[in-house]
C-alpha cells in the first residue's frame, strides 16, 4: 500500500495532535489526514487571549530553546522572526521565605549550585542548612542503578532544607508534583549523571559553569522565548499548514476499534472513520478509555498514570498600585511556606508588549498534586485567594484593573518513579498493535518542546511503518 493511499487519524488537538497531522503533511503533501479534536478550537493548553491591551496567556506563556524541537518547528513554519526573548535586565527570579520575597542565590541552576559563596550568604538557609549544602562534594556517590524520587536524591545529597527552601518549589513547581513521587531519571537525569561521572553535583555544576560570562541562573532564563503574537500563533499557522479540510473540531471520539487491520474510529453522532494507522495524542485516561476494547492490559497501564490539575489567576494592575520593583521574571513559593499560590509570573516585564504602558499584568498559579484541596474553590473564591496573596508579597494596593481565571483539570501527568519504566511497558504493548501511536505529555516530557518531538516522533514511525524500540 502506497503512502498517498493510506489513510491516517490523529486524536486530538493540542500541540501533540497539531506537530503530528503536520509532520505526515510535511512528509507527503497529498497525505490523507484527519485530525479530530473534541473542543471547538485546537491547542489544549496553548490559548492566548487579549483583553484591554493586554496579551494574556491561559496556560504556557513560553517555551525552551535548549530542547530543539520548538525553535526547529517555528523555522519549518517561517516563524522564526515571531520569536522573542526574556527581557535581559531582570533574568532572575525570587523565591519566598517567611513570606517575604527574596532572590534566588546567584548561580542556583536548578537543583544545585554553581557557587558556594552566594549560598553561604544567602538568607534563604539556616546555618545549618548551608552547612549541610556544603558537605555536597563529600557525599559518596551512589552506586545502584535504581529510580528514585527527587526527594530522595536532594536530601541524599544536600540536605532536607535544601528540598524543602529552594529544590521544590523550582523543580516542583515545573511538574506541579510532589518530590516524593517525582521520578528523578524521567524529569531530571542530568543530575544523575553528574554524580555517576562526578561524584558531586557541586562539582560537575562547577565544571558546566567555567567560562560561562553571565552566571548560570541567569543564564537559564535566556533559554525561555515566546511569540511575538502569543503562543496561539504557532497553533494558528499549525492549522494553516494542515488544511481546514483535514481538520474536525467539536467532534469528540467515543471508541477506537481494530477489525482486518483497519482501524475504526467511532465519533459522537454517530460518525464512523476507517483509517490505516491512528495516532492518539492526548492524555493517557482519554487513551485507556479508547483503547479499551483494543489491548486492555495497556489500557489498564495508561489508567494508571495520575495527572494534577492547576488554576491560572491573571491579575491586571495600575503600575502605582504595585509597591514591589518587579525587578525579576516572578517568584516560586516553597510548599513549607504554607501559601495558597505555586508560583508567580510577571507577564509584562518577562516579555515585551503583553501590557500597555503603566500596566502590569501579573499571573499566579494554584493547585498541582500538593494543594489538589485548593481547587475544589469556585472561581471567584480562587481569584480572591490569588489577589490576596498578591496583595501581601507584593504590596499591591487596591482591586486589580480586571481579573480572570484559567482552570486546567487533570492537565499534568505526574511522572512518578519508575516512570521510565512503565513507558517502556506501554511502548512493548504498541508493538503488537502496527499502525497505533500514542503521542502527548504522558510520555516523555511536559514541555512544549517535547509534545512536539513526541508528535513529530509518532508521525514519522507511521510514515515509515516503525515502532519505538
Amino acid at each position: 500500500m502506497t503512502h498517498t493511499s493510506r489513510r491516517i487519524v490523529v486524536v486530538g488537538g493540542g500541540i501533540s495532535g497539531l506537530a503530528a497531522a503536520h509532520r505526515l503533511v510535511e512528509l507527503n503533501a497529498d497525505a490523507d489526514v484527519t485530525l479530530i479534536e473534541a473542543s471547538d478550537r485546537l491547542g489544549g493548553v496553548i490559548h492566548t487571549i487579549e483583553q484591554d491591551g493586554c496579551m494574556i496567556e491561559a496556560g504556557p506563556e513560553n517555551f525552551v530553546t535548549n530542547k530543539p524541537a520548538g525553535l526547529d518547528l517555528c523555522a519549518r513554519l517561517g516563524s522564526s522572526d515571531q520569536i522573542v526573548e526574556t527581557n535581559d535586565a531582570f533574568r532572575r527570579a525570587l523565591i519566598v521565605r517567611d513570606g517575604r520575597l527574596a532572590p534566588i542565590p546567584e548561580g542556583f541552576l536548578m537543583m544545585a549550585p554553581t557557587r558556594l559563596m552566594p549560598v553561604l550568604l544567602s538568607p534563604m538557609f539556616s546555618l545549618r542548612g548551608k552547612l549541610r549544602m556544603g558537605l555536597e562534594p563529600f557525599i559518596r556517590r551512589r552506586r545502584d542503578d535504581d529510580d528514585e524520587s527527587l526527594a530522595s536524591f536532594v536530601t541524599r545529597r544536600m540536605g532536607k532544607e535544601a528540598l524543602d527552601r529552594i529544590v521544590q518549589p523550582l523543580v516542583g513547581g515545573i511538574y506541579t508534583a510532589d518530590p516524593r513521587e517525582l521520578s528523578l531519571r524521567a524529569t531530571m537525569p542530568m543530575f544523575l549523571e553528574m554524580e555517576k561521572r562526578h561524584g558531586s553535583i557541586y562539582r560537575a555544576m562547577r565544571s558546566r559553569a567555567k567560562g560561562a560570562d553571565r552566571s548560570a541562573s541567569g543564564a537559564r532564563y535566556s533559554l525561555f522565548v515566546t511569540l511575538r503574537d502569543g503562543m496561539r500563533s504557532m497553533i494558528d499557522v499549525l492549522a494553516e499548514r494542515i488544511g481546514e479540510q483535514r481538520i474536525r473540531c467539536g467532534q469528540p471520539v467515543e471508541s477506537i476499534g481494530r477489525e482486518d487491520d483497519r482501524w475504526r474510529v467511532a465519533c459522537a453522532g454517530d460518525v464512523s472513520l476507517e483509517a490505516d494507522a491512528v495516532i492518539i495524542a492526548g492524555p493517557a485516561h482519554l487513551a485507556a478509555k479508547l483503547l479499551t476494547n483494543v489491548d486492555d492490559e495497556l489500557s489498564a497501564m495508561l489508567s494508571q498514570v495520575r495527572y494534577a490539575s492547576s488554576a491560572v489567576a491573571h491579575l491586571c494592575y495600575r503600575r502605582e498600585q504595585v509597591a514591589h520593583p518587579l525587578d525579576a521574571f516572578g517568584f516560586v513559593v516553597p510548599h513549607v511556606e504554607k501559601r495558597s499560590v505555586l508560583a508567580g509570573s510577571f507577564s509584562s516585564v518577562k516579555f515585551p508588549n503583553r501590557a500597555p504602558a503603566g500596566r502590569v499584568l501579573l499571573r499566579a498559579f494554584m493547585g498541582g498534586a500538593m494543594q489538589e484541596d485548593l481547587l475544589r474553590q469556585d472561581d471567584d473564591a480562587l481569584l480572591q485567594t490569588a489577589i490576596g496573596e498578591m496583595r501581601e508579597l507584593l504590596g499591591v494596593s487596591g482591586e486589580p484593573v480586571w481579573s480572570m481565571l484559567h482552570r486546567w483539570p487533570e492537565s499534568m501527568p505526574q511522572y512518578a518513579v519508575g516512570h521510565l519504566d512503565r513507558v517502556a511497558a506501554m511502548h512493548a504493548r504498541l508493538n503488537n498493535l502496527p499502525g497505533l501511536e500514542l503521542a502527548g505529555n504522558t510520555y516523555d516530557g511536559v514541555g512544549i518542546p517535547d509534545c512536539i518531538r513526541g508528535g513529530e516522533q509518532a508521525a514519522e514511525r507511521i510514515h515509515g511503518g516503525s515502532k519505538p524500540s
